[in-house]
């Protein structure tokens, strides 16, 4: 009988995904599947990131809890990049070119809890997305079965491969946040020098009125 994995006692109840079909771990076409154990948090997110790129989308680290005894995080959320709508602020300008549309609500994740063995668990799959993928090449398919099973070296190559590729798409998120905080900044000091020059006309004009006044009483 294989054994059921267990979830830790000091976290909140996690739906899982019923009624899809359940691959074998030595499938050919490996996803991820309620029930598949990770021996780290870590070895979790490698694993779907790779799943990622091999289907055709970028994944995104979502939102976490943490156990209440020693504060470690024990239930972890992986997201397609496109979940969730980004909030719509007013434009401060009409010259602004608006922003690409980059989350578009899409509902592709898993759910991964730690249980009392320390392994972590596939509580929660969603499969299917709501935009187009771009499928990875077909040999990109290897690279996903063996991060299930880590092993030496390659492990450890395949994690930083992982933690760089992560890092790449983090650093252009900062990028573009950073050309976004510039812009504001530009048209923010625009704004100002504008005010400024208002107000020194107002001086120069009260001035000006100011002065025959001071004229005609000597």
């Amino acid at each position: 009988m294989d054994k059921q994995p267990s979830v830790v006692e000091d976290g909140d109840a996690i739906e899982c995904s019923s009624g899809k079909e359940t691959p074998n771990e030595g499938s050919s076409d490996m996803e991820p599947y309620v029930g598949m154990e990770f021996e780290s948090e870590e070895a979790a997110k490698v694993f779907y990131d790779t799943y990622a790129t091999h289907m055709g989308f970028v994944m995104r680290v979502d939102a976490f809890r943490r156990s209440m005894r020693d504060g470690k995080v024990v239930w972890r959320r992986l997201v397609c990049n496109k979940e969730g709508f980004r909030k719509s602020r007013p434009r401060r300008s009409e010259n602004r070119k608006p922003r690409a549309v980059t989350r578009e609500g899409c509902k592709a994740m898993i759910v991964v809890k730690k249980d009392k063995t320390g392994k972590w668990v596939v509580m929660k799959f969603i499969k299917e997305h709501n935009h187009p993928l771009v499928a990875a090449p077909a040999n990109s398919r290897r690279s996903v079965l063996l991060s299930q099973t880590p092993d030496g070296k390659d492990v450890k190559i395949r994690e930083l491969t992982a933690e760089l590729q992560r890092e790449r798409k983090r650093s252009a998120a900062y990028l573009e946040q950073l050309e976004m905080v510039l812009q504001d900044m530009e048209e923010h000091s625009g704004h100002l020098s504008k005010n400024i020059e208002d107000i020194v006309k107002s001086v120069i004009e009260i001035d000006s009125k100011r002065a025959p006044v001071s004229s005609s009483s000597q």
